[in-house]
């Protein structure tokens, strides 16, 4: 027998579900796609991304054929890049076992990049396994209507909140169940929650003993680290001086101009009398300060930049360097590179110029 909650929630549904475009199909491929573009994305900004990802790619065979540049391209702005390099690994694998997805969350689930949130998605989705999605949206849901005071942080979180929505999810309905849910979490026990036309109201622990701001219980997050990028764009004979970012830190595979990174960004300019690479002919240069772009915010990071545009005389000897090379600007402009970099080109009327 369906549970009162799982009744009320597919009533609430049906009523108002968004026409979505991932949501009108039962392709594992494009349910995937829509999957690993909306983690830790809403789904306005993710929208764009989805489309332009499924034109560029309009299957699994094409996106394993793609080079990883081509991705990082498309992928440009949306952060969280790891989930790109993933979506690559996965889509290489399936493509070389006759691109072929697996039918349930238990192989689904060692796929890289594919979580217990993800595989459940695009099992029930696809395929109509009853596995339910067990994501922030749901901790919240039912850790209200429930009264479930276990901290959502905690180790023992997922299996607590994932044992309690296997009673709730119908066998016969398991990807409307998992759509509503979600839907719910989005549009009305958000963050602040819609209580006055919740349908759920009426039985929701939270709601009657006016603790609907107080969970889910959830301890507080990791301090936010500040970090100081002083950047130096230098021009030499028409071409400007780049590399890709391969350490394991943010952004890796994208590409950046010459970067110090700073204990602060006081006299950040100086510090290029002192580079091995530049300081020999530091002093002789002509550096334009450029118009810094806001702070940017990562999940536990704060970055704080400067710039310069930096001319290079075409008497001096190009400086080398094994990890930075000359390009052209134009091959810079088609390169992934951090949205950060993308906000200072655009916030320059004399990059735009040069890009």
């Amino acid at each position: 027998m369906i549970h009162p909650f799982s009744s009320t929630l597919l009533t609430w549904y049906q009523a108002h579900a968004r026409d979505l475009p991932w949501r009108n199909t039962k392709d594992p491929y494009v349910i995937w796609l829509s999957e690993v573009v909306l983690q830790q994305t809403r789904i306005a900004q993710g929208t764009p991304y989805f489309h332009a990802l499924l034109h560029a790619f309009p299957s699994v065979h094409e996106l394993a054929e793609a080079d990883e540049a081509t991705l990082f391209r498309i992928w440009q702005g949306l952060g969280y890049y790891s989930r790109a390099r993933n979506l690559h690994k996965t889509a290489k694998y399936i493509a070389a076992n006759g691109g072929i997805f697996p039918n349930n969350y238990a192989e689904l689930i060692k796929l890289p990049g594919i979580g217990p949130y993800t595989a459940a998605a695009i099992s029930s989705f696809a395929f109509g396994e009853p596995k339910p999605v067990v994501d922030g949206n749901v901790f919240r849901i039912l850790a209200r209507y429930f009264g479930v005071e276990t901290d959502i942080l905690h180790a023992s979180a997922r299996k607590i909140f994932t044992e309690l929505a296997e009673g709730l999810i119908p066998a016969d309905h398991a990807a409307t169940f998992n759509q509503a849910i979600m839907e719910f979490g989005s549009l009305q026990c958000s963050p602040v929650p819609q209580c006055a036309s919740c349908p759920l109201q009426p039985s929701c622990v939270a709601y009657a003993t006016d603790r609907t701001q107080m969970l889910p219980v959830k301890s507080k997050k990791k301090p936010v680290r500040e970090r100081y990028l002083a950047y130096f764009i230098f021009e030499y004979q028409g071409k400007i001086w780049v590399r890709q970012r391969t350490q394991k830190d943010i952004w890796a595979g994208l590409w950046e101009f010459y970067l110090v990174e700073l204990p602060d960004l006081g006299p950040s300019l100086d510090v290029l009398s002192k580079d091995p690479c530049v300081g020999p002919w530091f002093t002789e240069l002509d550096a334009f300060a450029l118009k810094a772009p806001a702070p940017h915010l990562l999940s536990h990071q704060k970055l704080i930049s400067k710039a310069w545009h930096i001319q290079v005389p075409d008497h001096f000897e190009m400086p080398q360097s094994d990890e930075y090379q000359w390009i052209e600007p134009q091959d810079f402009k088609n390169l992934g590179k951090p949205v950060l970099l993308l906000n200072l080109i655009t916030d320059n009327l004399s990059l735009q110029e040069l890009f």
